[in-house]
């Protein structure tokens, strides 16, 4: 059987803790940011925790961890 590529848009997105948890970075930073306050924009600054029902299916795309 050969080995599963890596899905190379995924590993893009998300990240993998130490735990094995799924990051992602927050949507909506790239324009449109001034006319928020700022408690949004900094929260925009910091990852996110990924959705626990795509875990698996992530975890699948990114065979290597």
């Amino acid at each position: 059987m050969p080995k599963m590529k890596t899905h190379q848009a995924t590993v893009k997105r998300f990240k993998l803790t130490k735990n094995n948890k799924i990051q992602k970075r927050r949507t909506g930073q790239d324009h449109f940011n001034a006319r928020q306050d700022g408690n949004s924009r900094r929260k925009k600054r910091r990852d996110m925790s990924g959705d626990n029902t795509l875990a698996k299916t992530i975890k699948t795309l990114m065979p290597y961890k």
